[in-house]
């Protein structure tokens, strides 16, 4: 019982280790290494390199699939250069074998793990005060526990290995093993930690090199569940990347098993395992992610075209006026684009308003709604840039003085439209973060926001109902007054909230940068409106 509990804290510790070094290092890197995986995948080449070196770095398959989600879901990387990122991290996460049968199991623990630990928590408690100390000492702390971890997990399995006799333990065939590492690799969401019970178990003689090269080949399989449960309710972007992951792990296991002697065989020539087993199952899980490589890496645009059928694009055609009318039929081609801009400005009350749960208002005229179709925000960048290269073509053609001048203020409305709905998208999070706290006055702060949404909303509705109103402009003039005084009113507010202690000093810097940055898209939503009413 002792024995089990001690394995049961050492993979706790383990684990433990295994996070805190992949948030460390996510912090360390920081912005600078999201920029060089995005920039360092202009070819299929460089991006597989890219996945080997970041992979390698963060220490985690897992933390860099699911950054490559997120890249391809914004549509900054093409899906062949996602897939060629995916397939160099499979390789790159080989390192964690080698680091834990280099360290793990060659030399004492007590001499690399109590120094790390000791090191890491005297650094959080000297250096915890800079930003850039405090992620150190952290990587320092991770890796003392993912030895010590591990050194507790060995001893508790050599104690139970001296009591049972191996040749009683039923036969662990190849399939079984495999099956065995996909499980234990799904329920724990690390094949690390998978990977360090397969060298304990190992090591302590519970099972044979062979049988635990079946379960690596199982633990790879395994790390498909992270970037599966990423892809839920994505984009079909994010779908054809978790899916061809899928393809990878499967296909590689698959080819790996049914190889599984001539691999063995060849790790024992290149590594001898029986001087050292745990090394030797580092190179195979090396060597079957390489063979995973020359696989599929020619195979790559093949599927990128299976996927694409599997999941087709589904781009909303959002444009109403434009693809009607010709740009060279310059006055027609002016009132088409002041049309579909203000088509523009409903699609984008209409996103947000969904986006932050706004009560259902009735749709302006000739404007499309979620009810008529599908769209994200996404559609709606696509949507802007129809808008701006019917307003490139435009300006092919020959426009008179009246023509030119109407045309400025309705291009730059629509830039502004899609600006305020980018940024309003953006701060959905911290709006409705306000809203669920505890601090009344702070959950007040974020209900005020959505009711002064729901006022821009109706306005931007009335104009798309009636845009050549007469009284347009000046109702428009007054609501912009109202927004400049809503803003007023909001900083007096925490002025005085601040003072009576109603909030705290940190809390109002939070307030006051929420409602900047709401104003200024207030703002840039009415301008845009009365440069569409026109005068």
């Amino acid at each position: 019982m002792i024995d089990g509990w001690s394995f049961f804290a050492g993979l706790g510790i383990f684990l433990f280790g295994i996070f805190l070094m992949e948030e460390s290092i996510k912090l360390l890197a920081g912005r600078k290494l999201k920029t060089l995986i995005r920039h360092f995948t202009a070819t299929r080449l460089r991006a597989l390199n890219t996945g080997i070196l970041s992979t390698a770095v963060l220490q985690s398959s897992s933390a860099v699939s699911l950054m490559i989600l997120a890249f391809a879901g914004a549509g900054l990387m093409s899906l062949g250069h996602a897939l060629s990122v995916i397939l160099g991290s499979m390789v790159g996460t080989t390192l964690t074998a080698w680091i834990v049968a280099l360290f793990g199991f060659s030399i004492k623990i007590d001499a690399l793990a109590l120094p790390l630990v000791g090191l890491g928590g005297l650094g959080l408690v000297i250096l915890g005060k800079s930003q850039r100390g405090l992620q150190l000492s952290k990587l320092l702390l991770a890796f003392g526990f993912l030895f010590l971890g591990l050194d507790f997990m060995k001893d508790s399995v050599q104690a139970l290995a001296g009591a049972i006799d191996p040749g009683r333990l039923p036969s662990l065939t190849p399939l079984i093993g495999i099956i065995l590492g996909i499980i234990l690799t799904a329920v724990m969401q690390s094949s690390s930690a998978t990977i360090a019970i397969i060298l304990t178990t190992m090591f302590s003689g519970l099972i044979d090199f062979s049988q635990a090269a079946a379960m690596v080949i199982g633990a790879n399989v395994g790390t498909s569940v992270t970037i599966l449960i990423g892809s839920i309710g994505g984009t079909a972007a994010k779908k054809k990347i978790a899916l061809s992951a899928l393809v990878f792990k499967i296909g590689t296991a698959l080819a790996a098993w049914l190889t599984l002697p001539l691999l063995l065989g060849l790790t024992r020539v290149l590594l001898y395992p029986a001087r050292s087993a745990v090394l030797g199952i580092a190179a195979f899980h090396t060597l079957f992610n390489l063979l995973a490589v020359l696989i599929f890496f020619p195979l790559i645009p093949a599927l990128v075209g299976w996927m694409n059928q599997v999941f087709p694009e589904r781009k909303a055609d959002l444009s109403r006026f434009i693809h009607n009318t010709p740009a060279q039929v310059s006055q027609a081609a002016v009132s088409a684009l002041r049309r579909e801009i203000l088509h523009q400005l409903s699609l984008s009350m209409s996103f947000i308003a969904g986006k932050y749960g706004l009560p259902a208002t009735p749709p302006a005229q000739n404007s499309l709604t979620p009810r008529d179709t599908a769209f994200d925000y996404q559609d709606l960048e696509r949507f802007h840039a129809e808008i701006f290269s019917y307003y490139a073509q435009i300006q092919e053609h020959e426009l008179d003085q009246g023509e030119a001048l109407a045309l400025e203020p309705i291009i730059r409305a629509s830039r502004s439209i899609m600006n305020a709905t980018k940024n309003l998208s953006e701060q959905f999070g911290e709006i409705e973060e306000l809203g669920r706290d505890d601090n009344h006055f702070l959950a007040d702060a974020g209900l005020g926001f959505k009711k002064r949404l729901v006022r821009l909303r109706a306005a931007a509705a009335e104009l798309g109902n009636a845009p050549d109103q007469p009284g347009n402009p000046e109702k428009l003039a007054a609501f912009f007054q109202w927004v400049e005084n809503e803003d007023k009113q909001f900083i007096a507010s925490c002025a005085r909230a601040v003072s009576s202690g109603r909030i705290r000093e940190q809390e109002v810097t939070r307030l006051l940068m929420a409602n900047r940055f709401f104003t200024q898209s207030s703002r840039m939503l009415i301008l845009s409106m009365q440069a569409l009413a026109g005068s």
